[in-house]
């Protein structure tokens, strides 16, 4: 993959300057190329189950989601009590319920 319109098109005004450019990026490109071998595929076992960070209001309805889809759900909070800044507030808006 050559990017000739950033690194030549765009930074030069030079027309035939930015030509050069161009003819050497892609025939370096097509060098590095010649070169390449592929990669090797792989099968690794995969378990279903996802990690959590943050304990919060999002944290909890993806922990929730992804539980009511079958999924292992690890949820890691680093304060003593879940429920992030919304446990902290006495109040919400709109309906002014209270928030725990």
């Amino acid at each position: 993959m050559v990017n000739v319109r950033e690194h030549c098109a765009w930074c030069t005004d030079d027309k035939e300057e930015a030509l050069n450019k161009a003819k050497t990026l892609v025939n370096s490109g097509i060098n590095r190329a010649k070169t390449l071998r592929a990669i090797p595929v792989r099968t690794v076992p995969v378990e279903k189950a996802t990690l959590i960070v943050g304990g919060g209001i999002v944290g909890m309805n993806a922990a929730l989601d992804l539980a009511n889809e079958g999924i292992k759900v690890f949820l890691v909070e680093k304060n003593t009590t879940i429920g992030g800044r919304m446990s902290q507030l006495d109040r919400t808006f709109p309906t002014d319920d209270c928030s725990i």
